[in-house]
């Protein structure tokens, strides 16, 4: 797989996708909230906050790029 060039550079998001990483934000903060309050304190809940916190990371990405690093505009 190519990547674009600029897949390891800043790219500043639109007005439009910063409002969608604050709901993608809004969305995995309830999540992580509920996970917090049923799963037993431990490893394997710490895990679990913080793959989410991963998978939160890998959205915005989601949300700025193509798949091959393209930006999204």
């Amino acid at each position: 797989m190519i990547l674009h060039e600029s897949t390891f550079e800043y790219l500043k998001p639109t007005d439009e996708q910063l409002m969608q990483m604050a709901d993608l934000r809004h969305v995995f903060r309830e999540f992580a909230l509920y996970v917090e309050g049923h799963l037993q304190p431990g490893a394997d809940r710490d895990h679990v906050l913080r793959t989410l916190r991963t998978a939160a990371m890998w959205a915005n990405v989601c949300i700025t790029r193509e798949a091959d690093g393209t930006p999204r505009i």
